[in-house]
């Protein structure tokens, strides 16, 4: 799924990176757990989260990561922003919870990861 669909999907705002929504997702992962995305998330997957903090780009930096969508209403801060628009990251914003935000991109869609074992 190009993120352009996933936007739409989600009725999403963009934070950072609109030049960058022709990008190619696999997968999606939703947490607000950075340790589980850190074990569980490679690159190309798209991940869902509440959490607005800094250590949200820096986890997704670490795995090459770079597409992010904001749940619940929440916005990131300028920083959080000023650090994705450096790393070249998408970030986007929607009011949808992160369940329903999940539902409606595997509605249409978007798979999950793959975890080991299973």
């Amino acid at each position: 799924m190009l993120l352009r669909e996933a936007k739409e999907i989600l009725n999403a705002e963009i934070l950072a990176g609109e030049e960058y929504m022709e990008r190619e997702v696999k997968a999606a992962f939703s947490c607000d757990l950075m340790s589980d995305v850190l074990a569980f998330v490679d690159d190309k997957v798209l991940l869902l989260t509440g959490l607005t903090n800094l250590q949200v780009i820096r986890t997704a930096e670490m795995l090459d990561l770079s597409n992010i969508v904001f749940v619940r209403g929440k916005k990131p801060d300028d920083e959080v922003c000023r650090l994705a628009k450096e790393k070249k990251m998408v970030l986007m914003g929607v009011r949808h919870t992160l369940f329903e935000a999940s539902g409606l991109l595997y509605k249409n869609g978007l798979g999950a990861i793959e975890i080991e074992g299973e």
